[in-house]
């Protein structure tokens, strides 16, 4: 009954509609996220596949996860697509196949989904499971970035800076960097943020290295700290630098 019930609840629901419900308290909703999975809706298998790959609200299982992926993908699911090729991608809960994983990539990203635009990329710019081709790369890039995609907005302008796949043109890698800091992206801030800083603008430019620092990885921390190293002709570089020395004594 109470598998019933939940089916009559979903029915006539938006995809985007049933991943809010899902997705509202993951933990606690867990228990009949499986009943979902179970009754066959591909957003109820997309979503307790992603618990299962995290751990979230259920014991992690990244092979199990990767078959609730796969039987979301063959119903169609275009995010479950995506996610069956990140798993062959990176080896979760299957064998490694990269070959495979442009295919899903390609099937999704077809489609118009921003994040499999997104990881296309990457295998065309490496050559990883097709042919590389830095220009099909950039092209994927730029159409997953045009749809406000923050990680891709900064991979054109990386593109646009180093000639990969199009004209170099540092004034378009710019404005792809300003566009990726502003949407989040850690590598998008410290990159705009260094852009600045060789266009003199130092106070913004310790702004956007400060987000970068505080949103991304230790290495960017490593790389803000070399790139500010000496310099005395801006108070506000002076300053983070003093607080990033201060908080690596004190951890």
């Amino acid at each position: 009954m109470i598998s019933l019930t939940v089916t009559s609840l979903l029915d006539g629901m938006s995809p985007q509609r049933i991943r809010q419900l899902l997705t509202t308290d993951i933990r606690s909703a867990a228990p009949w996220v499986r009943i979902t999975a179970l009754d066959g809706v591909p957003e109820g298998q997309l979503c307790y596949g992603r618990m299962l790959l995290e751990g979230t609200g259920v014991s992690k299982d990244v092979e199990a996860a990767f078959k609730w992926f796969q039987r979301a993908a063959d119903q169609g699911n275009i995010e479950a697509i995506n996610m069956v090729g990140r798993c062959y991608d990176m080896g979760w809960g299957t064998a490694e196949n990269p070959e495979a994983a442009a295919s899903c990539f390609h099937e999704a990203a077809d489609t118009g989904h921003a994040w499999a635009q997104y990881n296309l990329g990457h295998l065309y710019l490496n050559g990883r499971g097709v042919m590389r081709d830095p220009i099909l790369a950039y092209q994927q890039y730029r159409r997953s970035a045009e749809q406000g995609h923050p990680r891709a907005m900064n991979l054109v302008g990386r593109c646009c800076e180093h000639g990969w796949g199009c004209a170099r043109d540092l004034a378009e890698a710019a404005k792809w960097y300003e566009r990726s800091a502003q949407g989040g992206y850690f590598r998008g801030q410290y990159n705009w943020g260094s852009r600045l800083l060789e266009e003199g603008r130092l106070d913004e430019a310790a702004t956007w290295l400060e987000r970068a620092v505080a949103s991304g990885t230790p290495a960017v921390r490593t790389a803000v700290l070399g790139l500010i190293a000496g310099r005395t002709d801006s108070a506000a570089l002076s300053e983070l630098r003093t607080r990033l020395t201060r908080q690596d004594i004190e951890r």
